[in-house]
């Protein structure tokens, strides 16, 4: 077998290297003018006119009151979708039921409805003039146009991600090692902290740190139950939208380099978290079969 042969069967492919060549650079040309340079394009406008400007952007009592909220409303939605997401994806993947397939079904569902549809509904539940909406006014709770209806469309919107990212790697690793352990006499709880929860972390902190990136980048679900009001109920991405609509662009860009910075910042803690995972998963493979169950076996 020739040398091209073996790098070919190596790479799994028979074409000649200038397809892979081609395909590549057509990636790459394809970040760069998408992405790259967009990115390049915000950090740029936003120290256009110096650092100071920059800062004074970014301690602005309404930038700053919008990225407190946005920060909030991601501390809430996030463990919440946490607890969903590991519930939905245990039910789905270790149990038979019947309406198993309605609620994956529904796990997908804001996949495919607009976020601003999504905000919408609320509208119609919440709203003054809404199923609830005069119940709620006679009580004096506001949803919409408040906090509260900020984070239930920030809930809506990014739940799937937590438990679609656990849902084919629990269902991968099957149920075996489960019963294993409530044949070692492992209750219910033992089983998910010491058998479950171990081989599903990485899984999990990949699937937090995407729904933590959308709950914080979120624009058409909240901008519909906001209400605008400056100083309140703005989060960054509002804000930007209102900074550059009365064209203070340079303003409008700090706060967006700072939402950029961010989802950097996620993309660098996303790229560890799936070099760890590979080094679990390689680790995992010259593990003998018993080893996952020694903790249960020990309590």
């Amino acid at each position: 077998m020739s040398n091209v042969t073996k790098r070919s069967a190596r790479a799994g492919t028979t074409e000649p290297a200038w397809v892979k060549w081609t395909l590549i650079g057509i990636a790459l040309g394809f970040m760069t003018l998408f992405l790259a340079l967009p990115l390049a394009a915000v950090f740029t406008e936003a120290l256009r006119k110096g650092t100071d400007v920059f800062l004074e952007a970014l301690k602005e009592p309404d930038a700053w009151s919008a990225i407190r909220l946005t920060l909030l409303v991601a501390a809430i939605a996030v463990p919440l979708n946490l607890v969903f997401g590991v519930a939905a994806a245990w039910a789905i993947a270790k149990y038979e039921f019947r309406g198993k397939a309605f609620l994956t079904t529904l796990v997908d569902l804001p996949f495919s409805v607009s976020p601003v549809v999504s905000g919408l509904i609320y509208v119609l539940l919440f709203g003054a003039h809404g199923w609830f909406g005069p119940w709620l006014q006679a009580h004096d709770v506001k949803i919409i146009f408040a906090v509260p209806g900020i984070v239930l469309a920030t809930i809506f919107v990014t739940f799937p991600f937590i438990a679609r990212e656990l849902i084919p790697l629990m269902q991968a690793q099957g149920t075996e090692e489960e019963q294993a352990a409530q044949v070692l006499g492992a209750s219910g709880w033992q089983t998910f902290w010491h058998v479950t929860l171990p081989n599903i972390k990485w899984g999990l902190i990949y699937g937090v740190i995407l729904c933590n990136a959308r709950a914080m980048g979120e624009f058409g679900a909240v901008s519909v139950v906001s209400g605008h009001i400056r100083g309140q109920t703005n989060t960054m991405p509002l804000h930007v939208e209102i900074l550059y609509n009365e064209y203070q662009s340079v303003a409008a860009f700090a706060v967006a380099s700072l939402l950029a910075l961010l989802a950097l910042v996620t993309l660098v803690i996303k790229s560890f978290v799936e070099w760890q995972f590979e080094r679990a998963e390689k680790a995992a493979t010259n593990l003998p079969p018993e080893k996952p169950l020694a903790a249960v076996a020990a309590v």
